[in-house]
């Protein structure tokens, strides 16, 4: 029989579907395991090859711990809401809702016809009211919590509001906005329902606040950092700004230390913690107070309460080298201080700064930029006045927005003062600030106070934060580079806050009327007066009474009110869905107590190290938060966690150029030719991009799509002139009548042109070649280009299995193939554990190989052979199980055991030398014993014919080794 792929996998992709194989129960006696992938934002374009590559790891995974006994919940969804299906809607006025369905029909036929063995009756899609009643559940939970410092865990608002009837908020211990006021019982029974409310919202969990965004004016929307790439936004390659909004804040800055303290319990790479804790960026040090002088008269006494900056060090014991200070150019205090002579320039600093995003500035370690206020503070120790400037290399969402400069401490300090002739005192003359010891050494050098003489930076540091505590103007800090999450969209496509606004204040619409559902709209587009999306929403209040939403013109503001107009982010969706998987038909909670006790959390998480500071670490926030109100047993969600490498494409390029106005392409050999007439057009001839978008010389390199492309890198000229019409008349400048493309191995992308599409391999070579193959390409955590030659020799093993298996006899299996067997059942065990699937499928072609060349037949054989190869090719190991008599899926059947009694040798082949040349060998016992050794090799025949009657003089026999007859 033909190995006939493509019958077999439609067959056993209907056997699994219909009789639900794999559907995992939450009561059951097994002992459990939860093997998770992070579920696809479902585009358009469908999956390509690169994608799957986790999907089979955790596949593999999954499907070998049923076959050790294991109940395996291995479930799949779809994280829905986006700004892709949004910018399409606005492009084409299709609604998200309807290309996202049919985006997601696209990726679950890609899914199935790959044979995983994904629980579907669990599958969640983050945009399904059903699965985003649950977000809002969880928005309202963190509104309705405060953080308790004295407890370390959040608690329930009304044990804040208890605290406040009884004592007020001095001896409250809670995370809170700085601004929070004092107050005693007294004065807080005394507040009005809206002032409590404003109170409350400064500890709430989830809150309100005037927060600085990164805004995208072409996508009308906030961008979170990691949707800005090189300054412009991910998605359309759009300006951002910096831009001051009233948003919606998660307080994940509550839980810093314990974010930081949790990487030391689970199992997640190290690059990944690093990650992490770097974008957390815990740092000893003092908070210090200077004190703003009120006007341009530097010499003028202080003001009864004048504004201050609070500026964070870790250097503490430097404050006697201060010698400016520099603000964000987004500091509040800015406009405030600025003096009238410098208000222009400071101005249109600002606004060119707003351009940049924070991560473009971050990076920017060479450009050195600033202006100068006109405004100083006071030393708080020497009273002596200190400029105060601005420069974009001070981040308002770092600290406190605020640095003091110490140009002996560090370099951009130093270099800033240069640069702008700032005076640097004389102490710093001959300092070099590049000495690795310098830091050693800065207390010394800059000590002009009698109480800081003679300390080490260390003591220094303490005694500097003590004397800063006697006045007033600081305090010991430890300080997070980690900040407040800013919660809001001005997107339509995401789930709406279960938010309506009386007298201004938030409300909260009652558990029992969620989901509160997307209205419709007939824009995708912010409003004409600058609201989201939603602000176009006809239908769009709350009716208190009725507990339903209704129309916008039925709005009172006595029971009927607005509702919220943002949307929730991304990471909303995203942030619970591995606990509802657990339970997720549950319309009553979002799990039950039984559900989460068997299930407990996430056994194996396979994903991309892309969402180190974005979704890994908001979930593990709010799994936090979760276990804290009581709600999940575990506050880590994960206990093992992979990165997958990444598969790449190799990438087509052609290169354009204009000559004598014409648009030119010019074959990869040919570009040297053209390299002094290029860079002579460069200073000025007609092209339609500048040059500087491209390079020193005005030749621009392009992607082609690789379908047009053939393995000789020859381009298919009229094929691509079909394909980008644009080009249809362009001129060809050829190398031996061909054009020869350039190549680079790139990520894959649709934007690359350089994608493969899985479906094509499938119909070609079927799914477990596929499989096979991307396991085959390497190490599961390392990138891997892609070459689809390669796949044939993973299919060529798989027709050769299926060989193996022509004759099947019930006769015992010898020893060899026994051996070899077991050899397999030891490795294949070892590499899966250890997660090497690329040496699993080296070790099957082995075996295989070994099993024909024995000749084996034996049914024996053949079962064991055939459950150790289902987890990576599981549908010819369904229907090789069957031929094998097999009326049940292999799905569960035991993993083979190792003994190791196969493989100990019980015989060695040892090589016989004659004066040292070997003639033959002979398989001896290894039992045996020298004088047995020699006694058996001399009454052999070869030796005899070897010998010839001769007596040996002298025989060499090294037990388990050689035999050599000296004659």
């Amino acid at each position: 029989m033909n190995y006939d792929f493509r019958d077999i996998e439609a067959k056993w992709q209907k056997y699994w579907a219909e009789n639900e194989t794999f559907k995992a129960i939450n009561d059951s006696d097994k002992p459990k395991f939860y093997a998770l992938s992070m579920f696809p934002y479902p585009s358009g374009a469908g999956l390509h090859v690169g994608h799957p590559l986790g999907y089979i790891a955790t596949d593999i995974y999954s499907r070998y711990k049923r076959h050790k006994g294991f109940n395996v919940l291995h479930p799949m969804g779809y994280d829905s809401f986006g700004l892709p299906a949004e910018q399409y809607a606005i492009q084409t006025g299709q609604h998200p809702a309807i290309t996202t369905e049919n985006n997601i029909k696209r990726y679950r036929e890609q899914l199935d016809r790959l044979g995983f063995s994904f629980d579907w009756s669990r599958e969640v899609r983050t945009s399904n009211p059903g699965y985003y009643k649950w977000t809002q559940w969880i928005f309202i939970q963190l509104f309705n919590s405060w953080y308790n410092k004295s407890s370390d865990k959040a608690e329930a608002i009304e044990t804040l509001v208890s605290l406040f009837e009884k004592e007020g908020n001095t001896a409250v211990e809670a995370v809170c906005d700085e601004d929070a006021p004092n107050f005693g019982a007294a004065e807080w029974n005394a507040f009005s329902e809206k002032e409590k409310q404003e109170i409350l919202l400064k500890y709430r969990l989830t809150y309100l606040a005037d927060t600085e965004v990164n805004w995208c004016p072409a996508l009308g929307t906030v961008l979170a950092n990691d949707e800005i790439v090189n300054g412009v936004s991910e998605r359309g390659g759009h300006p951002v700004i910096r831009k001051k909004m009233t948003q919606w804040s998660m307080r994940i800055t509550a839980y810093a230390q314990r974010l930081l303290d949790g990487l030391n319990k689970i199992d997640w790479p190290q690059p990944l913690k690093d990650s992490q804790t770097n974008w957390i960026g815990r740092s000893e040090g003092a908070s210090v107070t200077f004190n703003v002088i009120p006007n341009a008269d530097v010499t003028s006494s202080a003001v009864e309460k004048p504004d201050t900056i609070e500026v964070f060090t870790t250097r503490p014991d430097t404050i006697f080298g201060v010698s400016f200070m520099t603000l964000a150019p987004e500091h509040d205090l800015v406009p405030k201080i600025t003096t009238p002579e410098q208000k222009a320039e400071v101005e249109a600093y600002v606004e060119a700064t707003a351009k940049r995003s924070e991560r473009d500035r971050m990076a920017d370690v060479k450009t050195i930029s600033g202006v100068f206020t006109g405004a100083y503070a006071e030393h708080p120790f020497t009273k002596e006045p200190v400029p105060i400037w601005i420069g974009d290399y001070v981040l308002a969402s770092y600290g406190t927005g605020a640095v003091m400069a110490v140009p002996c401490g560090d370099q951009r300090d130093y270099d800033f003062a240069k640069h702008y002739n700032i005076a640097i005192p004389n102490i710093f003359e001959g300092v070099d600030i590049s000495e690795e010891a310098f830091a050693d050494k800065a207390t010394t050098i800059i000590a002009n106070s009698d109480f800081l003489n003679g300390l080490s930076y260390k003591e220094a540091t303490k005694k500097v934060i003590a004397e800063l505590e006697k006045i007033g103007h600081g305090v010991g800090k430890v300080n997070y580079r980690l900040r407040d999450a800013v919660f809001s969209r001005q997107r339509y496509w995401g789930e709406p806050f279960p938010v309506y606004y009386v007298d201004g204040m938030p409300q909260m619409i009652d558990l029992e009327h969620l989901p509160l559902e997307l209205p419709e709209v007939e824009k995708y587009l912010p409003t004409e007066t600058g609201e989201p999306p939603l602000g176009n929403a006809t239908t769009w209040a709350w009716d208190r009474l009725k507990a339903e939403v209704v129309s916008n013109e039925l709005i009172d503001h006595v029971n009927v009110f607005p509702l919220e107009l943002n949307t929730m982010p991304g990471w909303a969706g995203s942030s619970q869905y591995f606990n509802r998987y657990m339970d997720p038909r549950n319309d009553e909670a979002i799990f039950s107590p039984e559900a989460i006790g068997y299930w407990q959390d996430v056994d194996l998480y396979i994903g991309g190290s892309e969402h180190a500071t974005g979704h890994l670490l908001y979930s593990r926030f709010w799994q936090k938060f979760m276990f804290d109100r009581g709600y999940v047993p575990k506050d880590e969600y994960v206990q093992k966690l992979i990165n997958q490498g990444m598969i790449t494409g190799t990438s087509a390029f052609v290169y354009r150029t204009k000559i004598n106005g014409k648009v030119t392409f010019i074959s990869k050999g040919k570009i040297k030719t053209y390299a002094d007439y290029l860079i002579e057009i460069t200073d000025g001839a007609d092209f339609d991009l500048k040059p500087e978008q491209f390079g020193t010389s005005a030749l621009q390199k392009i992607h082609a799509d690789v379908s047009l492309v053939n393995a000789s890198d020859e381009l298919d000229v009229e094929a691509f002139k079909k394909w980008q019409p644009e080009y249809k008349d362009a001129e060809f400048i050829l190398e031996d009548g061909k054009y020869i493309v350039g190549r680079e191995v790139e990520k894959m992308s649709k934007s690359k042109y350089n994608v493969v599409n899985p479906d094509a391999i499938c119909e070609e070579y079927g799914a477990d070649s596929l499989r096979l193959y991307e396991m085959f390409l390497g190490p599961l955590e390392q990138s891997k280009p892609w070459n689809t030659a390669g796949i044939t020799g993973v299919h060529s093993f798989l027709k050769k299995l299926w060989r193996l298996f022509e004759v099947i006899e019930d006769k015992e299996p010898t020893a060899d193939n026994l051996k070899t067997l077991h050899k397999t059942i030891k490795k294949v065990e070892e590499d899966i554990e250890n997660f090497s699937f690329n040496t699993s499928v080296s070790t099957f072609m082995i075996c295989v190989n070994e099993l024909t060349a024995q000749k084996c037949t034996s049914r024996a054989i053949f079962e064991q052979l055939a459950i150790l190869v289902s987890p990576y090719a599981p549908h010819i190991a369904e229907e090789l199980w069957e031929r094998l008599g097999h009326t049940e899926s292999i799905a569960e059947a035991p993993f083979p055991k190792f003994e190791e009694k196969y493989l100990v040798e019980s015989s060695k082949e040892y090589p016989i030398s004659f004066n040292g040349k070997m003639r033959f060998k002979l398989e001896l016992p290894l039992d045996m014993g020298k004088d047995e050794i020699e006694a058996a090799v001399l009454a052999h025949e070869k030796t005899q014919e070897q010998l010839q009657g001769r007596t040996p003089k002298k025989v060499i026999v090294v037990p388990g080794k050689i035999v050599n007859i000296v004659g």
